[in-house]
């Protein structure tokens, strides 16, 4: 019992030392088995160094109390008197529980931290032999195994040796175990073991001597006969019972497996993982190395050949395994120059990030954005892709990689610094997380006490868990921007003029990096590169910071080489603007905006250049929604006021036009695409309406100005007639494409007083007029206006009154006319008289007592017509977005037909707008909710499409491009990534095969 006033004095003494429950802390300090050390303040000053002084004097306690008296005489007075293994076990009791739980049960093993020899301080595969070399069933070889791991965690933790030492000693470890476990399989199937030669290969972190202190072995194993020749197996040489031999290598293969992975009495090692053989898991375990390399040269990926970087023979049969790393390492140098590379690498890049849960991404140390993953990744991209001519990047760490690379030029020197000192510390971090429990994890713990530990453990004393998490973020920042450090920064060196003795990527080096991040020319890409960051004029030096972000942005695209050049002609244009470049390096959101829009297809980048200021709209969080009609018409009338004579107002109103055309496109491929700060679009069918509706706003607002421009040149503001503009088609149905016409009806009606003759000439100049001026070469788009939907055609009259229509639709209107004015709008001019227009269609489109037999079956006539007759010729009809199988065409007539059948009836068929007519007929009961769902994602898909052709490629098709690129940028805008092209056409083929089901069944089944 204290005497009145100890406690007092001992519990503030506790709190000062870091113990965070000073009274059981006191309590165990009484504990009788301490009565010889309690008092020694030495032994107080050492629990309080520890990460956790409360844990380490319970795992003191507990290994006390489980010694025998003898034992226990002999620890104690060690103890107090060697300050290495005081430090050492203290350390680690305050570090690991589970360390602690075996000393508690194996007290002895405490020995092991009483090391004074060199060989114990940097142990190697050969002493961790010998400390395992008595065990010879899984349960002591488990017990041997946790032994040394002690002494590696002991070392770890006073600092003795650093975390890459500490991960090579792990390594070390494990390699040893695998050959200890191997000799248990062989002594319990010795007729196996003669029978075959037996090699492991490492993988991961153990091949490339930076393992985890918990973490799956990954291994490759491979076989051959026992009585093949010893060199036999370079050239995949075979003994006369190679199928009995691979049988017996897998057993033993299999039985090592099992004595490293399953549970026993004393836990478990760790889990054996051969997934990275050829075919994975549903591979055979076992291959002869003639197998091995036959995969390797016709089936593997890309991955596979990253995996290889760190192969590394480590038990068994050495000569073979050294033959295997032979003989695939020729393969892995080669990798960067395989087709699929750069999609390759892009997609494992995504995929990094995409398999982490949503509530653990920020927790992540290895897989998160800033984790190791990221590091490990960077590094061996770059090897693979400068590892082709320099063998030194041949290398199995990531360290020793990344310092090579910086040796090499291929880093810069101060990056790596960085990179190297971001790295150890997260690796660190994850080794203490995992040592805690030594249960394999990756995440941040959440809970105060442990942020604590973790904190201490890595020497932050002052406010442990304030100065962890801000060192986190600090080295995980760095990492963030690792590929701005390592990937495209050394490309500008290359092309810059640096100071004496600094070392830069050679043209070639620098010209493969760019090929392998995807840059079809290598050398036009330098080119560019020179030209914006060369000098020492400020708009050089900004252009040094902006292009390693933006080479970036670029690389991710389908056309990479595209959006360079886009970039150096903007550029060029804008560069002497001071706005320009300060808007770039000051709003992120501006400078990915642009890197977007530029590398997505030739027509927003050929608006942009045709007026570069529109860049300010990249910048604007409001600047890329579409404007209103009411908005946009009032400016461009506004400006056709203003304009002396009619070209220059409709020169004006293009100007306009070109604008808004690039705003919609620039929002477009931003919304599906996605940007770090703004994700893509999860709704397809909002985007197709966004800018369905911009274009035909701006198209309405064009025309209305056009009309303007034409009547006030000749007549000012007395034309003798009533003029209005009836949109059709996909113009009338809000529904345009960027390459689409705006197919109009044009109607006028006398004023009073007027001559008939002379109103008619009046209008038909209008028209004239209209045409002309908005197709004038310039360098705006010019507006086509197609008429053919008029009355006979293009044999009819350009305008009509409203009773020559009234005439022509009571006597000889067919009933594709009739189906045609389903899209009637009015869209300028006369609002009374476009109103008086739709009141005289309306009867027509929208029949009283319906369809009859006759006419369903002349519009179905029509529409098996139609698809014969105007397919192109040699067009895939799975594949053609108008009129192949499943398209535009098969939806929308049998909405049409929907719509004249009962019409009159359903107020809300009445509408020009397919997707709103079909919701009508659901409502409505007249088609199946499932049904309509299929037809409209088969109409919105067809419709990004033709959107995405038109992006892609600056002119208008209805068909996916040949071209692999073209076809590429098609695939990102509809959302699919890099490589997967394949999955683009068949998921579009599966669409609207589905479509055309449906449609056959309510077009011709009803």
């Amino acid at each position: 019992m204290s005497a009145p006033g100890r406690r007092s004095s001992t519990f503030t003494r506790l709190l000062r030392h870091g113990f965070t429950d000073p009274s059981a802390a006191e309590r165990l300090l009484d504990a009788p088995e301490l009565g010889a050390v309690r008092g020694d303040p030495v032994l107080l000053d050492a629990l309080g160094a520890t990460a956790d002084p409360d844990l380490a004097l319970l795992g003191l306690v507990r290994l006390v109390e489980a010694q025998d008296v003898a034992e226990r005489r002999v620890f104690l007075d060690t103890l107090v008197t060697a300050k290495p293994m005081r430090d050492r076990l203290l350390g680690v009791l305050g570090a690991s529980e589970a360390l602690g739980d075996h000393l508690a049960r194996h007290p002895r093993d405490w020995h092991a931290l009483v090391t004074y020899e060199a060989a114990d301080l940097h142990p190697g595969v050969a002493e961790f032999e010998r400390c395992l070399a008595g065990a010879d069933d899984a349960v002591s070889l488990r017990v041997a195994y946790r032994r040394c791991l002690l002494s590696i965690a002991a070392r770890d933790v006073c600092g003795t040796t650093d975390v890459a030492q500490a991960a090579a000693e792990l390594a070390d470890l494990a390699t040893a175990t695998l050959r200890a476990a191997l000799g248990i399989a062989r002594a319990a199937a010795p007729e196996d073991a003669a029978m075959c030669r037996l090699a492991v290969v490492a993988m991961g972190k153990c091949g490339g001597h930076e393992l985890n202190y918990v973490s799956d072995v990954d291994v490759i194993f491979v076989a051959e006969a026992a009585d093949g020749p010893q060199k036999q197996g370079a050239q995949g040489g075979q003994g006369a019972d190679e199928d009995k031999a691979l049988r017996a290598a897998t057993r033993l293969a299999s039985h090592l497996m099992r004595i490293c992975s399953e549970t026993n009495i004393e836990g478990t090692i760790w889990p054996v993982d051969a997934n990275l053989r050829p075919e994975g898991r549903n591979g055979p375990l076992v291959r002869t190395l003639s197998s091995h390399l036959a995969y390797y040269q016709r089936w593997a990926k890309t991955w596979e050949f990253q995996a290889l970087l760190k192969a590394r023979a480590v038990a068994g049969d050495l000569a073979l395994g050294e033959a295997y790393v032979a003989a695939v390492s020729p393969l892995v140098w080669q990798a960067a120059e395989r087709e699929n590379f750069v999609p390759d690498v892009q997609k494992m890049r995504r995929r990094v990030v995409d398999n982490i849960p949503a509530a653990q991404i920020d927790r992540e140390l290895k897989l998160g954005p800033g984790g190791l993953r990221d590091v490990e990744f960077a590094v061996q991209l770059l090897q693979l892709v400068h590892g082709r001519s320099d063998a030194t990047l041949h290398q199995g760490s990531t360290l020793g990689a990344l310092k090579a690379l910086s040796a090499g030029g291929y880093v810069g020197r101060a990056d790596a610094v960085q990179l190297d000192e971001a790295y150890r510390f997260l690796r660190a971090m994850e080794h203490r997380i995992q040592l805690y429990r030594l249960r394999r994890t990756h995440l941040v713990p959440q809970d105060e006490a442990d942020l604590r530990r973790l904190g201490r453990s890595l020497g932050l004393r002052t406010d442990p868990v304030v100065e962890l998490n801000r060192a986190w973020r600090r080295h995980a920042g760095v990492v963030r921007r690792l590929h701005e450090k390592i990937f495209y920064r050394p490309l500008l060196d290359a092309v810059a003029q640096l100071a004496p003795g600094e070392i830069r990527l050679s043209p070639k080096a620098a010209g493969q990096r760019l090929e392998a991040l995807g840059y079809a020319d290598p050398a036009a890409a330098l080119r560019h590169l020179e030209a914006l960051a060369s000098g020492v004029t400020r708009k050089a030096a900004i252009q040094r910071t902006l292009l390693p972000v933006l080479l970036g942005w670029f690389a991710d695209s389908a056309d990479p080489d595209a959006g360079l050049l886009g970039f150096r002609k903007v550029s060029d244009a804008l560069g002497k603007t001071p706005w320009y470049l300060r808007l770039l390096r000051d709003e992120g959101a501006a400078a990915e905006n642009l890197a977007r829009v530029l590398s997505a297809g030739r027509l927003a980048p050929d608006l942009l250049l045709r007026a570069p200021e529109a860049v300010a709209l990249l910048g604007d969080p409001e600047g890329l929604k579409p404007r209103g009609r009411a908005h946009l018409e009032q400016e461009v009338l506004a400006a056709v006021g203003r304009a002396d004579g009619a070209e220059a107002a409709v020169a004006a109103a293009r100007g306009v036009r070109r604008r808004e055309l690039f705003r919609t496109a620039a929002g477009d491929i931003i919304g599906s695409y996605g940007t770090e700060e703004s994700p893509a679009e999860e709704d397809p069918g909002a985007l197709v309406d966004r800018v369905g509706n911009a274009l035909t706003d701006l198209t309405a607002a064009t025309l209305a100005g056009a009309l303007r421009a034409a009547v006030r040149e000749r007549w000012g503001d007395t034309l003798p007639t009533r003029f209005a503009v009836i949109g059709m088609g996909r113009f009338g149905g809000h529904e345009l494409s960027y390459g689409s016409d705006a197919d109009v009806l044009f109607v006028h009606e006398p004023r009073e007083g007027a001559d008939e003759q002379e109103a008619a000439r009046a209008a038909n100049t209008v028209v004239a007029e209209m045409r002309r001026l908005l197709q004038l070469p310039t360098s705006d788009p010019p507006l086509l206006i197609d008429a053919d939907l008029r009355p006979e055609g293009k044999s009819g009259p350009m305008v009509r009154t409203l009773p020559s229509y009234a005439a022509y639709y009571r006597r000889w209107s067919l009933v594709w006319e009739s189906q045609a004015l389903l899209r009637a709008e009015p869209m300028a001019g006369d609002v009374d008289l476009g109103r008086r227009f739709v009141e005289l269609v309306d009867p027509l489109r929208y029949p009283k007592a319906g369809l009859g037999d006759d006419a369903v079956r002349e519009i179905r006539r029509l529409k098996a017509r139609m698809e014969s007759e105007r397919m192109p010729r040699g067009a895939d009809p799975t594949l053609h977005a108008k009129l192949g199988r499943g398209g535009l065409s098969d939806v929308e007539w049998t909405v049409q037909l929907v719509q004249m059948r009962h019409g009159s009836q359903v107020p809300g068929l009445r509408t020009t707008r397919t997707r709103e007519a079909l919701a009508a007929a659901v409502a409505a009961d007249l088609v199946t909710a499932d049904d309509a769902a299929v037809l409209d994602e088969a109409w919105v898909l067809a419709t990004r499409v033709r959107n995405a052709v038109m992006l892609v490629r600056g002119r208008p098709g209805d068909t996916f491009p040949s071209d692999g690129r073209e076809l590429g940028a098609v695939a990102r805008y509809l959302g699919y990534e890099a490589g997967h092209v394949g999955d683009m056409l068949d998921d579009y083929r599966r669409t609207t095969r589905r479509a055309r089901a449906v449609a056959e069944e309510l077009f011709y089944g009803g």
